[in-house]
């Protein structure tokens, strides 16, 4: 059974994400279960602090994405908006090339508060961050978009 509210299947998210922070750091959502969203994000000059490996801002930038979109997925899109009110994150061990994938699960999917699970991987499937993300449901219309429907924000 799944998660998420209505059909997803012709939403695309990767389109909506052009123009943004998530284009900017290469993340693609790569699946969608009926229990989690899959993305993953490359290792390079965009992701990397100066010593080289992956910039522990970017792996939260990577979880609060992926639970962002779970949270738009998993609501009433036409009633209800998600955003973040809180994230923490742990990171277990460096990466410096290639790609992670970041997989994120539902701990809690309330009325008003959301919490998702998000674990970070590295090639070999080794932890190499565990995030939880809270995202607030608010009472309005989604508001994500395309790049040509955001008109003033774009």
């Amino acid at each position: 059974m799944t998660i998420w509210f209505g059909d997803v299947t012709g939403v695309d998210l990767n389109a909506m994400a052009g123009a943004s922070l998530i284009e900017t750091l290469g993340i693609e959502i790569v699946e969608i279960r009926d229990d989690a969203i899959v993305a993953r994000m490359p290792v390079d000059r965009r992701t990397t602090q100066p010593a080289g490996v992956l910039h522990g801002g970017a792996s939260v930038a990577l979880a609060e994405t992926l639970a962002s979109w779970a949270g738009y997925l998993a609501v009433d899109r036409s009633a209800l908006h998600v955003v973040g009110q809180e994230i923490n994150a742990n990171h277990i061990r460096p990466v410096s090339s290639g790609w992670v994938t970041a997989t994120a699960t539902p701990a809690a999917i309330g009325r008003r508060a959301h919490v998702w699970e998000v674990r970070i991987v590295d090639e070999s499937g080794r932890l190499v961050c565990i995030s939880r993300c809270t995202l607030a449901v608010i009472e309005q219309r989604s508001s994500y978009s395309a790049p040509e429907g955001r008109g003033a924000h774009a």
